[in-house]
């Protein structure tokens, strides 16, 4: 692979956001006289990292501030300057932005350990002020695991567990399964990597046995939508190495994961999804219980697309996925396609979006406000939000996100305070069940109120799972 240059990111920036090319120069050089004479552990002069990371962020089509702020994010921790500087020199978002994926400094803290978990709070909490600073620490993890080979054995598998642990959780959270894929991949190939080269080839192998096949699917797909007049693109995915290993782990055979390889078929119009979902059901017979509707059911990171999985050429099961055009961009980069979609406004948007549409968001604030102490907020984190999870459905078929465990008490203080607090019970898939009832995934619950009720009981705390729900509860019987 050739080396990034400058003039790469510039052309890149330009291509988007012409206007903004000379800033981002600036920021470069700026950036490399702070950095001159340091130097990477693969030798390389150390300004090829905040370039990269940069061209991570353009590649995204991020504002001005985000990738002047990737270009000059190590400045505050590895030189003599200052947040006052960069605010003066460039603008107070840059400095924030940089500051917000600054390192505390280590003289705050008596051992290691504290500065660790110091700085994993304040970068998940970052996303509370400004989702831009988990967007330019996702770019800075993402460069750092592409040149992981330059650390020693220890600090390969040291930052590969810190990856899965904490920033691609991150990644899906906030959408971003382009960058969630190629972590996870980069992190199993160092923590296992004989299972990792076993399943790179194995994958290159049936790669290459399907490839016509899945070729053939494509043609007859895209001419049958053109037929009907509905203008498409489509792309041919294969499953990403550590998503195989998870599935073979779980038991399944590598012939039998229903979605190793995907159609992505992109539309114009939501409408042109429906009607192209009945052309690909007309040549491909449909596994009924592998169709799922995430248009009219968002994930809870608001992926949207239909799936369906069917039978190709020679009884080879294909997933198809069928998407408008910008659903295809938030499908790839989250959070990170308001860039494209909104433009200028899109740093408000996407804040906007994270506060009322992205259920982890109010959970990390209730997190965030009862846990004062760092690690006891980052085992809550891992425990409650970067763990297995269960869906489950209310009575209008809105989703509910909760942490695997929770009980019928989790549900309704996740509804409403007011639910919860005048609950009795509840009918899950029309059974009563009692309100310690642990859910399971895709329950269908209904919530038994009585206004007259004596209120949460003081056990129910032990038995909820969600620190709202405690919380609540908490707040109940103190008044």
């Amino acid at each position: 692979m050739n080396k990034l240059t400058i003039d790469d990111l510039l052309n890149l920036v330009k291509s988007y956001n012409p206007d903004e090319v000379e800033n981002i120069k600036r920021a470069y050089y700026y950036a490399d006289n702070l950095h001159s004479g340091q130097k990477r552990q693969s030798g390389e002069p150390y300004i090829t990292h905040p370039l990269n990371v940069a061209y991570i962020l353009a590649e995204m089509h991020a504002d001005r501030d985000t990738v002047c702020a990737g270009l000059l994010h190590d400045t505050l921790e590895d030189t003599h300057i200052t947040k006052e500087d960069i605010s003066h020199d460039f603008n107070p978002e840059i400095a924030a932005l940089v500051d917000g994926v600054t390192k505390i400094s280590k003289l705050n803290f008596s051992t290691k350990q504290e500065q660790n978990v110091a700085n994993t709070r304040k970068i998940i909490t970052g996303i509370t002020s400004d989702v831009r600073i988990i967007i330019i620490k996702l770019a800075d993890r993402l460069h750092n695991m592409r040149t992981l080979e330059y650390k020693t054995e220890f600090k390969q598998k040291e930052n590969s567990l810190e990856t899965m642990d904490i920033f691609v959780p991150l990644a899906y959270y906030i959408g971003a399964y382009r960058i969630k894929s190629e972590l996870e991949d980069l992190s199993f190939r160092y923590l296992k990597p004989d299972i990792y080269m076993s399943l790179l080839e194995k994958n290159k192998k049936i790669e290459e046995e399907n490839k016509n096949l899945l070729l053939e699917m494509k043609y007859k797909i895209e001419n049958i939508l053109k037929d009907n007049n509905i203008p498409n693109e489509i792309k041919v995915r294969t499953k990403n190495i550590y998503g195989i290993y998870k599935r073979l782990h779980e038991g399944e055979k590598l012939s039998d994961i229903h979605d190793l390889f995907s159609l992505k078929i992109m539309v114009d119009e939501i409408d042109d999804c429906y009607r192209g979902l009945r052309y690909v059901h007309s040549l491909y017979h449909p596994i009924n219980s592998k169709f799922k509707d995430y248009i009219c059911n968002p994930k809870t990171n608001m992926y949207s697309s239909l799936h369906t999985t069917v039978f190709g050429p020679e009884g080879r099961l294909v997933q198809t996925q069928i998407r408008t055009f910008d659903m295809d961009k938030i499908a790839s980069f989250g959070l990170t396609a308001y860039f494209d979609i909104n433009k200028g406004d899109a740093r408000k948007v996407m804040q906007e979006e994270l506060k009322n549409k992205y259920q982890f968001f109010s959970s990390l604030l209730e997190i965030n406000s009862v846990f004062a102490d760092n690690q006891e907020f980052v085992n809550q984190i891992k425990n409650e939000l970067f763990s297995d999870k269960v869906y489950i459905y209310g009575i209008n078929g809105n989703r509910v996100e909760l942490p695997k465990g929770s009980t019928v008490i989790d549900y309704a203080f996740n509804l409403d305070s007011d639910i919860g607090n005048t609950m009795v019970g509840a009918i899950v898939n029309d059974d009563y069940k009692d309100v310690d009832y642990v859910l399971k995934n895709n329950d269908r619950v209904r919530i038994i109120s009585d206004e007259l009720s004596f209120g949460p009981r003081e056990e129910w705390i032990a038995k909820a799972v969600t620190t709202k729900a405690k919380k609540r509860i908490r707040e109940f019987k103190s008044n």
